[in-house]
């Protein structure tokens, strides 16, 4: 089985929008239930662990109890790091996973294909991220703002999030971090940490976070896109039943009768 933990316990300061970012609306509904039930969607999922302020507990408690057709959930109070969020929500994990997903609340456009493809990463090799190649030159500056070095860009990935982990190997590296006081910038630098090998698996551009107003907004152009081309394969699979039951067959299919 598989347990994912959804880190949301941030104040979300750059979105300016004076509430928790995932309580905001991405085109008709809330942008934490649009993420959730994208991992609902995924049959070896198990349960979602939410992670939220104490003060959300309740509140996130309420908006998922109005959504039908999730995985089983839990709710549970986070850290005053992203980090410390994660351990909290590592200690409700069922004893039955074997795989743990984190996922940031705020990338409600991952795709089915990207968390399916991290599972089975994360159980082959023991740990696994969701990347893209780095489109951009990166620079390495140095604290008085001068280049010191351009990396080779074809070394260089994007980490996004799902990040995926054998169930044991993410709760060693969670004590081992804890006890050396160290803090780091996602899940996959506690798990090197360990000397572990971390795979990276193609995931998709749009599987953007929404951390600041003009996100949002590409977010929605994103679902637009996608709404569209749901629309315009569903019109074409009806002009082809009707055609159909008209006798008029594609040329292919008229050539093998």
């Amino acid at each position: 089985m598989v347990s994912v933990i959804f880190p949301a316990a941030g104040q979300g300061k750059r979105m300016n929008a004076g509430i928790n970012k995932v309580f905001l609306e991405l085109a008709d509904r809330p942008m934490l239930i649009r993420t959730l039930q994208k991992f609902s969607a995924v049959p070896e999922v198990g349960e979602l662990i939410v992670v939220v302020g104490a003060e959300e507990v309740e509140p996130v408690t309420e908006l998922l109890e109005k959504f039908s057709g999730l995985k089983p959930w839990k709710v549970t109070e986070g850290g005053s790091e992203r980090q410390y969020s994660v351990w909290n929500g590592l200690k409700q994990v069922d004893s039955e996973a074997d795989v743990v997903l984190v996922h940031d609340a705020a990338r409600p456009l991952v795709t089915v294909k990207t968390i399916e493809a991290v599972i089975a990463a994360a159980r082959e090799h023991g740990g696994a991220i969701a990347a893209v190649p780095e489109k951009n030159t990166i620079k390495v500056v140095s604290e008085q703002g001068v280049v010191k070095s351009t990396p080779a860009r074809s070394t260089l990935w994007a980490v996004q999030t799902p990040q995926g982990f054998r169930k044991q190997i993410l709760l060693e590296a969670n004590i081992k971090a804890e006890a050396d006081g160290f803090l780091g910038t996602d899940d996959a630098s506690l798990v090197e940490r360990l000397g572990r090998p971390v795979h990276v698996v193609m995931s998709e551009y749009s599987n953007i976070k929404v951390t600041t107003p003009e996100d949002l907004l590409i977010a929605e152009a994103f679902l637009r896109q996608e709404k569209g081309s749901m629309l315009d394969t569903v019109r074409l699979a009806a002009k082809f039943a009707k055609e159909t039951m008209r006798g008029k067959l594609p040329h292919r299919q008229k050539e093998e009768k």
